[in-house]
């Protein structure tokens, strides 16, 4: 079962967006877009409207790291 997660579990959901969508460049993909992959994940409990441009960002960056590590 997958952990709870929340907008500081950065990591995580860093790791999580890369197993989910290995082909996707994230630093091709909008806030918006971004936000909306987060909630979707499966564990994600935390309040959607807590999101914000330096939460995503952090959380971009960690995917990014991830992405580049796959490659």
């Amino acid at each position: 079962m997958a952990k709870d997660l929340t907008w500081t579990n950065v990591e995580e959901i860093g790791i999580q967006l890369q197993e989910k969508f290995p082909a996707v460049d994230p630093l091709t993909v909008r806030f918006t877009d971004l936000r909306q992959y987060v909630v979707e994940l499966e564990g994600f409990s935390d309040d959607p409207a807590k999101s914000n441009e330096s939460r995503l960002e952090a959380i971009q960056i960690a995917w990014h790291e991830e992405y580049l590590d796959a490659q």
